[in-house]
């Protein structure tokens, strides 16, 4: 491998180590802390002249101090001559506002990706991005790998009676047909309407579950309104057993005490955010790494090697 080092800021501390541990190294020495006031302060503690240096920060709750984070890490690395900068995010924050969907409101998405590259990072690398145009409003390359083989792998050692793949929205229809269709199983669709930020309505399911084991798939679980609400209206309609996945638990309000009343048998999720409180305790959840999945395609990356066989 060329000189490659690989650094973390505070947002997932644990998977930046399994990390590092799958590439078998040790993670680059920094310090991330703040002043009184709250303003960032990042010091490279080690030599990065000539490396190719990876980054390893999720933007997920505090959004705003994990990106600046980020941010002034890839400054302090630009400054200390590092050869490349790869800002290793596993999870997009403000990718739900990536369109003009009502008068006056930004394209928040477009915003923070503009950042990240006039700052001085050469390459992303993210997984699940809420949707697959945002590789778009990047102006330097995006590597968008996804969960789903990491679930797929979980999934397909488990038993279940005639198992079907429910998307909890339109738009998550082609990540839930191409689980679907490498489990083998049918799908059935969540038709839903958006009623404000954090609040849906189910009006209808497309398909038959009745009868059935089901698993909703989606990118992500925020306040876990739209999962259970899409739960018991499956169950209404004759579904034996509930299940729920997705790569990014975000948890946010009520999420932990909406899926504990929810008639959900397992909630399982990534660690591209980490858990904390409640949702240590919530029996529902099990968590599947996606370092070893990380670490292949920094090490494909620095070897200028292929990375596309790992969005399979």
């Amino acid at each position: 491998m060329k000189k490659m080092k690989l650094f973390a800021g505070n947002s997932n501390p644990v998977l930046a180590k399994e990390i590092a541990d799958s590439l078998g190294i040790s993670l680059g020495k920094s310090t991330v802390s703040t002043f009184s006031d709250g303003e960032i302060y990042v010091k490279i503690e080690e030599n990065v002249r000539g490396n190719d240096v990876f980054i390893v920060q999720s933007a997920s709750d505090p959004v705003n101090t994990n990106i600046m984070e980020l941010l002034i890490l890839i400054d302090a690395l630009k400054r200390a001559s590092a050869r490349e900068i790869t800002a290793v995010i596993p999870y997009y924050g403000y990718a739900r506002q990536d369109r003009k969907d009502q008068p006056r409101v930004p394209i928040t998405a477009k915003l923070v990706a503009d950042l990240i590259g006039s700052v001085g990072a050469h390459r992303v690398l993210t997984i699940d991005l809420h949707t697959g145009q945002i590789q778009g409003f990047f102006n330097i390359p995006v590597d968008h790998l996804y969960a789903s083989p990491v679930l797929l792998n979980y999934f397909q050692q488990k038993k279940f009676d005639d198992l079907i793949i429910v998307s909890p929205d339109a738009g998550g229809v082609e990540r839930a047909r191409a689980f679907a269709k490498k489990m083998n199983v049918g799908l059935a669709i969540i038709d839903k309407r958006r009623e404000g930020p954090n609040r849906t309505k189910i009006m209808n399911i497309i398909g038959e579950v009745a009868n059935h084991d089901v698993l909703i798939l989606d990118d992500m679980i925020d306040t876990a309104g739209t999962i259970a609400q899409a739960a018991a209206a499956i169950k209404a309609k004759g579904a034996r057993r509930i299940f729920a996945a997705c790569a990014h638990p975000v948890f946010s309000g009520p999420a932990i005490e909406r899926l504990n009343e929810a008639p959900i048998e397992e909630i399982v999720v990534t660690n591209t955010i980490p858990l904390r409180g409640k949702e240590l305790v919530c029996k529902k959840i099990t968590v599947l790494s996606v370092a070893p999945l990380l670490g292949e395609a920094i090490k494909r990356i620095n070897e200028e090697l292929s990375v596309s066989s790992l969005f399979n």
